[in-house]
């Protein structure tokens, strides 16, 4: 008798060759995300890293169909195995996914927090709409959700200008929180925070991920990468060069692409040794390997040819031989 096979895991969010396109005036495009894929599992965290202006948040504005008009995108970032977000209107994004499916904690909190309107109010009037709570219950369940994010409960009823930026992006973990959408997108969560805060912040993620919720936390934090993340996707110059399970990533072996150990190498509390060099400009990269010019492992082919993404890698010279998977899925089989 044959074993029953477990059933294939539908990916909460599962991104195929995600390209944006700015046009710029003049005819000039710039290369803002090429080819992105990667997916994401219920009960899974995967942490996007890379230095700033690599393509991260421009990213997370695509899952979110927030991008300005003169962006153009192409590839497919299906929610929930239904769902298009690449081409789905700006009115099925705004009724039932934004806040519904897909939580944000914004890179900005200010900019999302409404300043006339205290973070109370703003707490209660989203427990309203997206869980139904009513009357003097939703007092409570507003300092519930406040106590989540660790905001102090005597800054309820203070306006954003209030507020310092490290309180303002507690907020907006609140209110991301709300509703416990099945998929949460974190875009630099622990702006602002001190290193408590900042690991306090982290484990309540997790947290939100180990009840089965999918997250995606975009983060120059390496240190709170580590500390949450089941998996790292490494993104330099709009495309991502490596993805790999976080354990080996952060341990042993280490990275396979030069880029993500130059990453690593650069935290105080390793090496403490820079990469050289600056990233290309996004509107001006080369034939070849974005990274060639600042990696000593670079030769003619690097800069003449442009690394395929295979094997979650994208690289001529990768610095190990271990595999790495696409998917959590893969991962564990």
């Amino acid at each position: 008798m044959t074993a029953d096979r477990e059933t294939p895991v539908t990916p909460v969010l599962d991104v195929c060759d995600l390209s944006v396109r700015f046009r710029m005036r003049g005819g000039r495009d710039i290369a803002a995300v090429t080819d992105a894929r990667f997916s994401v599992a219920p009960g899974e965290c995967l942490a996007l890293v890379g230095e700033s202006g690599c393509g991260k948040s421009v990213l997370a504005s695509a899952l979110l169909g927030l991008l300005p008009a003169n962006a153009e995108t192409t590839g497919s970032a299906v929610l929930g195995g239904d769902t298009d977000l690449l081409t789905a209107g700006e009115r099925a994004l705004a009724r039932t996914v934004r806040g519904r499916r897909i939580g944000l904690v914004p890179q900005s909190p200010a900019a999302h927090l409404t300043p006339v309107r205290t973070v109370r109010a703003q707490l209660e009037e989203t427990l309203r709409e997206l869980t139904g709570v009513r009357g003097a219950a939703v007092r409570e369940a507003a300092g519930e959700a406040a106590a989540r994010a660790s905001f102090p409960a005597d800054h309820l009823d203070r306006y954003p200008h209030e507020l310092s930026g490290g309180l303002a992006q507690r907020a907006a973990t609140a209110l991301a929180l709300i509703g416990d959408a099945p998929l949460l997108l974190a875009d630099e969560p622990t702006t602002g925070l001190d290193r408590d805060l900042v690991e306090r912040t982290v484990d309540e993620l997790r947290r939100h991920t180990d009840e089965g919720r999918a997250l995606l936390i975009i983060t120059h934090d390496l240190a709170a990468a580590e500390r949450i993340a089941d998996r790292v996707a490494v993104m330099y110059a709009g495309r991502i060069v490596e993805i790999s399970e976080a354990a080996p990533f952060f341990g042993t072996p280490g990275p396979r692409h030069p880029y993500a150990k130059g990453l690593l190498d650069a935290l105080p509390e390793r090496d403490f040794a820079p990469i050289p060099g600056m990233p290309p400009e996004l509107g001006t990269l080369p034939d070849g390997c974005a990274f060639a010019a600042r990696c000593t492992r670079a030769d003619a082919r690097c800069t003449d040819e442009r690394p395929a993404f295979e094997d979650a890698l994208a690289c001529h010279h990768g610095l190990t031989g271990r595999a790495h998977s696409l998917t959590k899925a893969a991962a564990d089989a």
